[in-house]
């Protein structure tokens, strides 16, 4: 690349140091691009301080695993860099567990009230434990939280109703329909004989009384 030194500083271009072209280079120096493109001023590398103080907003923020939170601070270090006048630059390893030692973290209480949101919204056995499994929840913890049998046939029920599966629907489905259903209750981590049984029901009764058997 062509360029000039003037008063010690090198020129993009050997023109004016004040020309257009000079201008915008370096102020694109300063800047990034956000999600939409759009430029805006790069932020200052974080120090102790601002570290401490993401950590501890992102933790009041949302209900997270310990995992998650050493992701999330690993991703802002390299996002924005770290200031190496303010000491050592930390590992995310050990915020999160002095995290979960200070009680701010808790993977067994996510882990619960994540089951039962996704309980509640219809999905499977299955798909709940993938779903700890991506936040970080550990084996045991997932374990205590699996769905026992009454909770997996009302969790069935809550998407056959939600979807219009079987008897849900407008009439008896047809073989094509009936695969497809059944197809759509397996991705949301339902076991096969749930979803058969859901919906191969002739009436809506039967599908709740199905539901239900498990509390006799």
């Amino acid at each position: 690349m062509t360029g000039a030194v003037i008063a010690g500083e090198f020129l993009a271009f050997p023109f004016l140091r004040d020309c257009g072209t000079n201008r915008a280079m370096q102020e694109n120096d300063n800047h990034v691009s956000d999600r939409n493109g759009r430029p805006r001023k790069a932020r200052k590398p974080l120090d102790s301080k601002g570290f401490e103080e993401i950590a501890l907003a992102y933790v009041a923020r949302f209900s997270t695993t310990s995992t998650k939170l050493e992701s999330y601070l690993a991703r802002k270090l390299r996002e924005r860099g770290w200031d190496a006048d303010s000491g050592p630059m930390p590992d995310p390893a050990v915020i999160s567990a002095r995290f979960v030692a200070l009680g701010y973290v808790d993977d067994a209480a996510y882990a619960r009230a994540r089951a039962g949101g996704l309980l509640r919204r219809g999905y499977g056995p299955r798909r709940i434990s993938q779903a700890l499994s991506a936040a970080g929840v550990d084996a045991a913890d997932r374990a205590d939280v699996a769905p026992d049998a009454v909770a997996e046939r009302q969790a069935a029920l809550v998407l056959a109703r939600k979807r219009r599966f079987g008897p849900f629907g407008r009439g008896e489905p047809d073989r094509k329909l009936r695969e497809k259903q059944i197809a759509a209750m397996l991705r949301a981590g339902h076991r096969l004989e749930n979803a058969c049984a859901l919906v191969d029901a002739q009436t809506v009764d039967d599908a709740v009384e199905w539901a239900g058997q498990c509390y006799d």
